[in-house]
């Protein structure tokens, strides 16, 4: 019993990140997948069939071994990966002399964070207060029920 719950757990987390490998692709937060992927006939037409598609697919990837399965190892694989990925885009878009090192001029907060920052101080004193950032968590929270 125990290894069934085990492997059932597996077996879920598995399916979440699959399913979320189809939304961590280029697009943008809310499509991050293009149209042209998922329209795989080219019809103009996204179908259920195409999206189901796209799973089989992103299973088959992270499926390295072919079992039909996905096993912690191939996930972990696949999340280096992902990671391996990530930190060559940061390193492109933050590394300005291109020498292949960040320095902690090139690690300042860029303008996202700040506007985030001023966003969050409410009354533009220059600082955020822990109500502030609760109040700017809670508006979070709410946008992110209101999105699912």
């Amino acid at each position: 019993m125990k290894r069934l719950t085990i492997a059932a757990g597996v077996t879920i987390c598995a399916a979440t990140l699959v399913a979320g490998a189809v939304f961590a692709k280029p697009g943008g937060p809310h499509f991050p997948t293009s149209f042209e992927q998922l329209d795989v006939d080219g019809d103009g037409q996204i179908t259920r069939t195409e999206m189901e598609g796209l799973r089989a697919r992103k299973m088959e990837s992270a499926d390295t071994n072919g079992d039909g399965a996905i096993s912690l190892e191939e996930l972990e694989v696949q999340g280096a990966e992902r990671a391996k990925d990530r930190a060559r885009k940061v390193m492109d878009r933050l590394d300005a002399n291109a020498d292949g090192v960040l320095e902690p001029e090139e690690m300042k907060a860029g303008k996202r964070a700040m506007r985030l920052f001023d966003r969050v101080d409410a009354n533009s004193d220059g600082s955020i207060s822990e109500a502030e950032f609760d109040a700017a968590r809670d508006r979070m929270a709410k946008r992110r029920a209101k999105a699912d």
